[in-house]
């Protein structure tokens, strides 16, 4: 296995490599979420204040989206997600001290560090791809981001149910400690193994650079925003309080149910190519759009059906859910292929940052929607408020571009 490994062509290898860099890293990451959210539930907080919890992790999502892209262009992709690495490990140690020490302060602080270690690596992660794929290889691309992608909110959907098994299982500070240690395993390798000057560009991006000048590229992130405060709005604190506290559920029902939902999200997202086609040029602002049409139909029904009795509600709400992640992840990887498509070849991570920038601020007000509206006007309102916005993304992507994009086209 490992002499075939080593007969790869290098670009393969090192896809390889982040990948599996990538998908270490996530499967703390959804255990870590799944953690706080029923620790803190089970303390006692309310949604709100559990949604606290995760706002400086949302917030440093995009400082650390819109920096990290100019710090990968400058110092090289290895390094950035290297330091990511480092930096959940350190934010995973904030969590092992003393129960009493865990009030809010100090775990947003610990979140906020974790938010920064996140985008780094993801950041990284989808940049090394527009670096390894040659020009034109548009279907390749599409292929490889999707199982990136894909791949990645498997692990999560898997680190989801890890953190509520293990909670209910071996408590909270035996799961954490054990997540710190194999995680410094990983970055150790990381640090070894990954390619020196990946992604660094050979001129250094000034800090105006930050912003993106590409029509698509600013066109597409705000789509993305849209999209996943679509999705943060009733996922992220409503939907796990909500099961746990009108519905009955135990923990680990929770962390499983979610757990499985991410997992099948993940699945479909890494077989999007061949859901809508992976032709040569790959797909488009068209193809973006009739698949975001199909999202917005989907929760404008579950919205509609939720207001029937709570008894047949959950299973309206279950099936909901898996009609509605599963044409979800068909946008989420339309969305990640075309940035990695609109993105300029030389410092790929400028555009890619300022993307993923958006979607951290897209998921930072889907984040406090989610606990200020459940906390005061229920789940209802949270859905109702995730159709307003995935409208806003339709609107947006009629205006994407359609056919072969080239990023040597100039702003109009």
């Amino acid at each position: 296995m490992l002499a075939y490994i080593r007969g790869l062509p290098l670009s393969v290898r090192q896809y390889l490599l982040i990948t599996a860099n990538y998908w270490c890293f996530t499967l703390t990451d959804g255990a870590l979420r799944m953690l706080v959210v029923l620790h803190f539930y089970q303390l006692g907080y309310d949604a709100l204040a559990i949604a606290s919890l995760f706002l400086f992790y949302e917030f440093f999502g995009v400082i650390t989206n819109l920096m990290g892209g100019w710090l990968g262009a400058r110092v090289g992709l290895n390094r950035t997600m290297n330091i990511g690495l480092g930096l959940q490990v350190a934010a995973l140690s904030m969590l092992l001290v003393p129960s009493e020490w865990l009030i809010v302060p100090w775990v947003m602080a610990a979140q906020a560090l974790s938010g920064v270690a996140k985008d780094l690596n993801k950041m990284s992660a989808k940049s090394a791809i527009k670096t390894l794929v040659p020009d034109r290889q548009n279907s390749r691309l599409y292929q490889w981001v999707a199982w990136l992608t894909g791949s990645k909110n498997a692990l999560k959907g898997a680190g989801f149910f890890l953190g509520g098994l293990l909670l209910s299982v071996v408590g909270f500070t035996l799961t954490i400690t054990l997540m710190a240690v194999g995680l410094s395993l990983i970055w150790l390798l990381s640090i070894v193994l990954l390619k020196e000057e990946l992604g660094k560009t050979s001129v250094k991006p000034k800090f105006s650079d930050l912003f993106s000048t590409s029509w698509a590229v600013n066109l597409l992130s705000m789509a993305r925003l849209c999209l996943f405060a679509s999705r943060d709005v009733w996922f992220v604190v409503a939907l796990p309080v909500y099961l746990a506290s009108q519905l009955g559920w135990a923990q680990v029902d929770v962390g499983s149910f979610l757990a499985a939902w991410i997992i099948v999200y993940g699945l479909v997202q890494s077989q999007a190519p061949k859901i809508t086609g992976a032709n040569g040029t790959g797909p488009d602002g068209r193809t973006a759009l009739l698949w975001g049409i199909a999202l917005m139909m989907s929760m404008v029904l579950i919205a509609v059906a939720m207001q029937w009795s709570i008894f047949v509600s959950q299973w309206l709400l279950i099936f909901g859910l898996i009609v509605f992640g599963s044409i979800f992840a068909i946008n989420s990887s339309l969305h990640s292929y075309l940035i990695v498509n609109y993105a300029k070849k030389e410092g790929a991570s400028l555009d890619i940052g300022f993307y993923y920038m958006a979607n951290a601020v897209g998921r930072l007000f889907g984040t406090l929607l989610s606990g200020w509206l459940y906390q005061s006007s229920g789940l209802q309102a949270c859905l109702y408020m995730a159709v307003v916005f995935l409208g806003l993304t339709v609107v947006l992507s009629i205006f994407l571009p359609r056919g072969e994009y080239s990023t040597i086209k100039s702003v109009p």
